[in-house]
């Protein structure tokens, strides 16, 4: 290849590599980094590293058993009256959503409410003036399993349509962006026979949180379990078994958002020296629920100087102390899990909660996978667009009459590839 021709191919390609990336950005789903705060944590607000996530969510409102209004207790008021506020100081593009109670007592008079047209009115009306009122951007329907009954279920799709409709009605009398809503549901989308109303929830959701924890507790159980394995060899009871059955029920990956877990369970181990996943034991320990935060078991690891085990195949961490058997999410496995929502196309992942973390550790590494994806993403949209232009060139100055007689010039491009539910 002549000099004129090498050089020429020189300066096209760094021009190429620093142009943005030919497919339009703005157009692609927002990945959404979403986080709970339970305010009984008694977690202060002003805390929270709100830059970290893209959404944040205040648990929980009620529901009144008189009225079947949406209801604050006065403890919480101050709380969530200035929550939006708050977390925008250091992120003003947070976006806030206001999630509800519907277990214990809670649920019948849920389902009293969503029975009835008057009802379901009173709740819908005083749900969307409470959001408008604190300034939060979405509602979250947050405990209803799909294993209560058929009616139920049938009630719970009536309810989302018509507060889908209130929504878009308020929309069209207001300049306003129309409120998110939203779901925090079960891992898996029917139990028992019985099943949430998919056709509802895929038309009038924005999105669904997939609770994908808690799958074994120490309160429950004579063995140690991996309580939010991403996959399990052994059983169902795993997180990639339950997307795919959303999945598979009708619900699109993009409109799934994972759940991740910054607490763990610790169980006393029968026999110490037998400590693997599924290893027998005797139940709770430490605490009255078997539940430790993670900043909890950092410090107990710091304390004990205990080795940290990942086990990949259920991709899940635990440790050892003494006689008590821990498992929990350390980096590797919040890692995994963003690179695995990702992989699927799901719409992002949110976590229970954020007083959980210690000092961040978590949220910081689910970002840092984040990010590490997003710049391989960019990468491969400014370097295939690229290999097809240089392709193309090669091909226009091999056609002008040029002809190698080397090695040298055959230019080989290659392709770059808690809150329980349970």
């Amino acid at each position: 290849m002549s000099p004129s021709h090498l050089q020429m191919l020189f300066n096209i390609l760094s021009l190429l590599l620093f142009l943005p990336p030919l497919a339009n950005s703005s157009e692609a789903p927002t990945w959404i980094k979403a986080a709970y705060l339970y305010y009984s944590s008694e977690f202060p607000v002003p805390d929270i590293d709100s830059s970290l996530f893209t959404h944040l969510t205040f648990a929980f409102a009620h529901i009144n058993s008189s009225s079947y209004e949406l209801s604050i207790l006065p403890s919480d008021e101050t709380y969530i009256s200035s929550f939006t506020d708050i977390v925008r100081q250091k992120n003003p593009t947070i976006i806030t959503l206001l999630s509800f109670w519907t277990q214990d007592s809670n649920f019948s008079t849920f389902f009293s409410m969503a029975t009835q047209p008057s009802h379901r009115t009173s709740f819908i009306e005083s749900s969307i003036q409470t959001a408008r009122l604190y300034g939060f951007h979405g509602l979250e329907l947050y405990g209803i399993k799909p294993d209560t009954s058929t009616k139920n279920m049938k009630d719970l799709g009536i309810l989302f349509h018509d507060w889908r409709s209130a929504i878009n009605k308020v929309l069209k009398n207001s300049n306003r962006s129309p409120l998110i809503l939203t779901m925090a549901g079960h891992y898996l989308p029917s139990q028992s026979t019985k099943s949430y109303p998919m056709d509802s929830i895929q038309r009038n959701l924005d999105w669904v949180h997939i609770g994908s924890y808690d799958y074994h507790l120490s309160t429950k159980e004579n063995f140690t379990g991996a309580h939010s394995a991403l996959y399990d060899p052994s059983s169902n009871t795993n997180t990639d078994y339950g997307i795919k059955e959303w999945i598979r029920r009708g619900l699109p990956a993009k409109k799934m958002v994972l759940g991740l877990a910054y607490h763990g369970y610790v169980w006393r181990l029968v026999d110490p020296k037998d400590n693997a996943i599924g290893s027998p034991a005797r139940g709770r320990a430490i605490t009255a629920h078997g539940s430790m935060s993670y900043k909890y078991i950092k410090s107990y690891l710091r304390s004990y100087g205990v080795k940290v085990v990942y086990n990949v195949s259920y991709v899940a961490n635990y440790c050892i102390i003494g006689s008590f058997w821990i498992g929990f999410d350390d980096v590797e496995a919040i890692k995994t899990k963003v690179s695995y929502a990702r992989e699927k196309g799901l719409l992002g992942y949110k976590v229970w909660q954020v007083p959980n973390d210690d000092n961040w550790v978590l949220s910081k590494a689910a970002q840092e996978e984040d990010k590490d994806k997003e710049s391989k993403q960019l990468l491969l949209e400014i370097l295939l667009p690229t290999s097809a232009v240089v392709t193309l060139l090669l091909g226009t100055l091999t056609c002008s009459g040029y002809e190698g007689n080397g090695y040298e010039d055959k230019i080989a491009l290659s392709e770059p590839a808690s809150i329980r539910f349970y």
